[in-house]
């Protein structure tokens, strides 16, 4: 009888600590869940891991490829292919005197590359290309040496240019202009 009770409070003694055990256990498994999951989380984010997208970017421009190869003969798959990536394009250079408010001139000389969407974007550009160079000119030639002055400088001058010729081309935009060149004098 007294192994009997000794038992009955062994067991009583384990009732009462499982609950706390199995709660304790259940918050770990949690709190080292989430650790994982933020650290994904932060991975992805930072784009050290893709995550689908440019994967299936990378095969969808590998099954392209394979059905360029035997469209180049007239069945336009080629041109699909083609038309897929962005497409650089260089616009010739633009040499401008800046506005100095009559002391002294100052002179820009700059070099960019747009990117567009599609190879199909190069014919659109190139028809209205010198509407394109004229609103450029119009634009530098009322900037001041200061205006261009620092990273917050290049970055409002892309902005201005982006809307300027997107509104040149619309409906169809260009993606970024890319900087090559900058010199002011």
């Amino acid at each position: 009888m007294a192994d009997d009770e000794s038992t009955e409070d062994f067991d009583d003694e384990m009732d009462e600590e499982n609950p706390k055990k199995g709660k304790r256990l259940i918050l770990i498994i949690a709190v080292v869940l989430l650790l994982v999951a933020g650290a994904g989380a932060g991975l992805y984010f930072s784009g050290m891991i893709p995550m689908g997208g440019e994967h299936e970017e990378a095969a969808a421009e590998e099954s392209d490829g394979e059905h360029a190869e035997g469209g180049e003969h007239g069945d336009g798959h080629g041109e699909a292919a083609k038309a897929s990536g962005p497409t650089y394009y260089q616009m010739p250079e633009f040499i401008v005197n800046l506005n100095t408010g009559g002391r002294g001139t100052s002179f820009l000389k700059m070099k960019i590359t747009l990117e567009l969407p599609s190879e199909a974007m190069v014919l659109k550009v190139d028809a209205i290309q010198p509407r394109i160079v004229d609103s450029f000119n119009t634009y530098l030639r009322e900037l001041r040496a200061s205006d261009l002055s620092g990273s917050a400088g290049l970055y409002r001058l892309r902005e201005e240019m982006l809307m300027r010729i997107n509104k040149a081309l619309h409906p169809d935009q260009v993606n970024d202009i890319l900087f090559e060149e900058i010199i002011v004098q």
